[in-house]
């Protein structure tokens, strides 16, 4: 059982509605991380900037991204 509940609905909050539009374009639904940070938009909305700046910084090969991602999904047991 889930220690904290999971936010599914935007509540009107126009963060919580762009990223949840987002995902679900993208994912088909919304990530689990994403459902549980949604209870603070501003922590859920800067977890996503240093996400993308990582992504954008070019520290990474734009190829190797993907790998990372599918890794740690495999470390910690998640579906990609």
């Amino acid at each position: 059982m889930a220690r904290i509940s999971e936010i599914e609905e935007d509540g009107g909050d126009p963060t919580l509605k762009a990223v949840f539009d987002r995902q679900r374009e993208m994912f088909g639904g919304l990530l689990n991380p994403t459902k549980v940070m949604a209870h603070c938009p501003p922590i859920l909305r800067a977890a996503q900037l240093l996400g993308a700046s990582i992504e954008q910084s070019g520290q990474l090969p734009k190829a190797l991204l993907p790998l990372v991602y599918v890794r740690v999904a495999t470390i910690n047991g998640c579906p990609f």
